[in-house]
């Protein structure tokens, strides 16, 4: 949290200073290496119907670069106490079964001229990881995103040594040094730095910097709005070693009410992201309208096995 904060000031501060200037907060960070910003968007397999219908439409849509989700449970019946806690059961085994069979017909059925991956966002164990890459042909996918949690990196080691598919870690890192052993030893290929946790700009390029080292891009995690969306859009234009922006098309921001609150801020052009030519981070916020706004509280699901145990979100 602390570094979330001073991710925010940071930020910020070069905000400010490319106003100042008049230049784009890019050139503050050595200039830009690309005019646009390619971007992955993200998918699920349907409930019922065409399983490869999500992935085909995305293709058909201009995306090269797609990535799944596992396949999740239906929500759960709500707690006899009356909360309104989202509860969904979650087997790793029985999930990763169907998730590999998805993902098979998936290749088979549109072929692998585009980039494939999928985050199981720390749910699994090493065996259960090791067992899902295990069932899937060779070169099925592109990357593995966060199978496991990443507070030891010898636990990725050990699941290394068991899967070719190359590894997407970092997007909850908060310094460098988190980073480190990740880089330093190989453990990941693709660096999920997130500039508003990791410390800003200041911080995140000198991740990137370690990773150009280390052939290793970044491919940032982008979840949190439009703030977070210009700053990533300006980090990717400043660094050689790039490889996709995580973007969610239609929820630019908060959804209805993005063109009130960010008046200017990135739009996703087609399946990339323009690079600004404007001053500073390239977003302007409606600070009266955010004024009047109200402190809604937002959970995610809670996962329950079937003993009753929870699990990682």
């Amino acid at each position: 949290m602390l570094t979330a904060a001073i991710s925010a000031i940071d930020i910020a501060l070069h905000d400010i200073k490319g106003k100042a200037l008049g230049v784009p907060a890019y050139e503050l960070l050595g200039g830009k290496h690309r005019s646009w910003v390619p971007c992955f968007v993200t998918t699920s397999k349907p409930a019922e119907g065409d399983a490869v219908a999500p992935v085909r439409r995305l293709l058909e849509e201009g995306w090269t670069s797609i990535r799944t989700v596992p396949v999740m449970p239906a929500h759960m019946p709500a707690p006899a106490s009356g909360e309104q806690v989202d509860e969904r059961l979650y087997e790793p085994r029985e999930s990763l079964a169907e998730t590999a069979e998805w993902l098979i017909q998936v290749r088979e059925e549109l072929g692998r001229k585009f980039v494939l991956g999928i985050d199981f966002h720390h749910r699994l164990s090493v065996a259960e990881a090791a067992s899902f890459c295990q069932r899937l042909p060779h070169a099925t996918l592109d990357f593995l995103e966060e199978p496991i949690r990443d507070e030891t990196p010898e636990a990725y080691e050990a699941l290394r040594l068991m899967t070719g598919v190359p590894f997407a870690i970092g997007e909850e890192f908060s310094s460098k040094w988190q980073f480190l052993p990740y880089i330093e030893r190989g453990i990941t290929n693709f660096a999920r730095v997130d500039i508003c946790n990791v410390g800003g700009f200041t911080e995140a390029m000198k991740v990137a910097g370690w990773c150009e080292a280390h052939y290793i891009d970044l491919m940032p995690h982008n979840p949190l709005g439009p703030v977070c969306t210009a700053a990533s859009v300006h980090l990717a234009a400043a660094v050689p070693n790039f490889a996709w922006l995580e973007t969610f098309p239609g929820r630019d921001g908060l959804p209805g009410q993005a063109d009130d609150l960010f008046s200017v801020r990135p739009v996703l052009e087609g399946t990339r992201f323009r690079v600004p030519e404007g001053t500073g981070l390239g977003v302007e916020v409606n600070e009266e309208l955010a004024a009047r706004g109200e402190f809604r509280f937002a959970e995610f699901p809670h996962l329950r096995r079937r003993d009753g145990s929870h699990t990682n979100w």
